[in-house]
């Protein structure tokens, strides 16, 4: 004998289609919850060690022995050096005495847009490194203010600033040649270096006058 099968009127159909739907939203959330949780530690770790390779990039890690991304300080947006976000700024030291700031400065003024940069500036006020980060210049021609992009491998343009100083530098030595300047460019892209030119010496001024303050703050984020 066949058991006839229960109707269902449009109503009920509707709401018997919303449940199961519901159904199936709530189990397939929980998977990605789940999902997410375990995968979370190794995304963090993952995050943590490629933030340390461009730290690295800019300041040897023989140069400091604390733990840099431990080491930090929250500023709110600065201007200086074209944050309008609040930044980190990293606290490298030996012992207890201060080695070097690493901070993430910004180019506003790019040719493509904004130049995201990480620029290491050490106790001494003089430039450990700088590598860019972000940017949207013109491939082949204004990105070469990327060291891998750069054909000269054996001094990449990025490199022209390492030592140079706020104190005891030339205003004209922050400039490209074009413009009266001592940096080298590239012809026919001029507009990107002299953006990270200038983000960089702002942000070289900026630590130099900060640098006391930043190393005492007490206030520190950890991370």
């Amino acid at each position: 004998m066949t058991t006839p099968k229960p109707q269902y009127s449009a109503p009920q159909m509707a709401v018997r289609t919303a449940i199961i739907l519901l159904i199936f939203m709530v189990i397939f959330t929980a998977m990605l919850s789940g999902a997410y949780l375990l995968t979370k530690p190794a995304l963090e770790a993952s995050a943590l060690e490629e933030k340390m390779k461009l730290v690295n990039e800019v300041l040897p890690a023989s140069e400091y022995d604390n733990t840099l991304l431990t080491d930090t300080v929250t500023l709110p947006p600065s201007p200086e050096i074209g944050q309008d976000q609040p930044s980190t700024i990293y606290r490298a030291r030996r012992g207890s005495k201060p080695v070097a700031l690493v901070l993430e400065a910004v180019a506003p003024d790019g040719y493509a847009g904004k130049i995201r940069l990480i620029i290491a500036i050490r106790a001494d006020g003089r430039i450990a490194g700088v590598r860019a980060i972000a940017h949207k210049e013109t491939p082949g021609l204004g990105d070469y203010i990327e060291p891998k992009k750069d054909k000269n491998k054996a001094r990449p343009w990025i490199s022209q600033f390492i030592d140079m100083a706020i104190a005891g530098t030339a205003e004209t030595a922050w400039k490209v040649k074009k413009d009266g300047g001592q940096l080298d460019y590239y012809s026919g892209a001029t507009v990107t270096p002299r953006a990270v030119a200038k983000a960089i010496q702002k942000a070289a001024r900026f630590a130099s006058e900060q640098q006391e303050k930043l190393f005492a703050d007490k206030g520190a984020t950890t991370k």
